[in-house]
């Protein structure tokens, strides 16, 4: 059976241990040279690098998040086995892991790495889709004459050079669509490499939980749970029609991923279309006080990705969800783009004072979009508020700080709400 060494690349037989470097960690697949679509997903990539930065937190608990009624961003591997999850409150998380270091998010940072990370990738294939800083798909077809090596040997090689070179590690997921090889890319983290073959598809989903696919929240599993599916094997006594019928277009996707079915492309040219951060609540709250605290920090987190990209936006957009499960959302398109924390969250605290005593909420949510580059941004200032320009000059200046000496240097008294 085809073989290859993860930690020196060397292509092999079915071995128990590599006989070139002795490592065990050896990855096995009757179709491992043959298939080309794959999916890296760093692994807790804020937290790795915190503590790639700051080698004393190597074996501590991290949590990257803020403020005792803030939420987490994510959690290192440590913390995730105390129980931590990514948007936990922070107070939960504390509870169940109080040796944790908490550190406030460095967005500038993570983005600085992950463009290193794009630039390996890119020299490996042209077909590289960012679906965030930390994950991407690639499509390494026809890409083996060029690098002397079938794409599993490069995707082992791009890891490795992650962790040599940047610090950092990924898991990688290799199968024969992007629908596998995400669902792959997360079977075996951290350091994984998992592939999913064309003749053991139908096999390997038949019993799994239907929640793998990605995009199926808590509101479209429940849902499916009152139509009795649960795993793939219930979606495969559904017929297309019936499927179609009762869920829409999502029960035409449902029924050929059920089958393992997923034509769509690996595209490198898909333009980024908004920016967006949310969060689920541990509980149900209407406190204004809690909520307004929330909308200030995502604000914050979509404006530091909007700089880390050079992008700005038009069109605001605030989020909500009920207790229950009604969606409410509010969008305004401002005169000119922008890419202020102080602006984007005064613009989407109007919104959220149209609904607001609606609640109590599950769910909270701010995004960006009708992006542009970052020149186009803050052109011509807000006349009905003459301060905007001020604090637009200050947040700048704050940056700048938070540059030099660090995410904490500096804050806001609302983010600590």
């Amino acid at each position: 059976m085809p073989g290859l060494c993860r930690d020196c690349l060397t292509i092999l037989t079915s071995e128990r241990r590599c006989p070139s470097c002795g490592s065990p960690r050896i990855k096995t697949h009757p179709e491992l040279f043959d298939l080309s679509i794959a999916h890296m997903d760093c692994d807790a990539f804020y937290a790795s690098v915190e503590k790639r930065d700051n080698p004393e937190l190597a074996d501590k608990p991290v949590i990257i998040g803020g403020g005792k009624r803030g939420v987490v961003s994510t959690a290192c591997y440590v913390a995730r086995i105390r129980g931590v999850r990514s948007a936990m409150p922070m107070f939960k998380a504390l509870q169940l892991c109080p040796d944790a270091v908490v550190i406030k998010p460095r967005m500038s940072v993570y983005a600085e790495v992950s463009r290193d990370i794009r630039k390996m990738m890119d020299e490996l294939t042209p077909v590289v889709e960012p679906l965030s800083l930390d994950e991407a798909f690639m499509d390494l077809s026809g890409t083996q004459r060029l690098h002397g090596a079938p794409p599993a040997v490069m995707l082992a090689r791009l890891v490795k050079r992650m962790k040599d070179e940047l610090g950092v590690t990924g898991s990688i997921g290799l199968s024969h669509n992007k629908f596998l090889a995400k669902v792959a890319s997360d079977l075996d983290k951290p350091r994984g490499f998992s592939v999913i073959g064309k003749a053991e598809t139908a096999e390997f989903l038949y019993d799994k939980p239907v929640r793998l696919i990605w995009g199926i929240g808590p509101a479209a599993q429940e849902s499916l749970d009152r139509a009795g599916i649960r795993s793939f094997s219930d979606l495969l006594r559904w017929d297309q029609e019936a499927l179609t019928a009762r869920f829409g277009s999502m029960g035409y996707r449902l029924w050929h991923l059920a089958r393992g079915q997923d034509k769509r492309r690996v595209s490198a040219h898909e333009p980024m279309k908004s920016i967006s951060n949310e969060t689920t609540f541990f509980e149900d709250t209407a406190s204004l006080d809690i909520l307004d605290g929330h909308l200030w920090r995502m604000s914050e987190k979509v404006a530091d990705r909007a700089k880390a990209k050079g992008l700005a936006g038009r069109v605001v957009t605030l989020k909500l969800k009920k207790a229950n499960h009604k969606i409410i959302t509010r969008r305004i398109s401002l005169r000119d783009a922008t890419q202020i924390a102080d602006r984007l969250y005064r613009t989407a605290k109007g919104l959220f004072d149209q609904v607001g005593n609606e609640g109590p909420y599950r769910l909270l949510g701010v995004g960006l979009s009708d992006l542009c580059p970052e020149a186009q941004a803050d052109i011509s200032g807000d006349l009905l508020d003459p301060g905007a320009s001020q604090r637009s000059q200050a947040e700048r200046a704050t940056d700048e700080i938070r540059r030099r000496f660090g995410s904490d240097a500096i804050m806001k008294g609302r983010a600590l709400r």
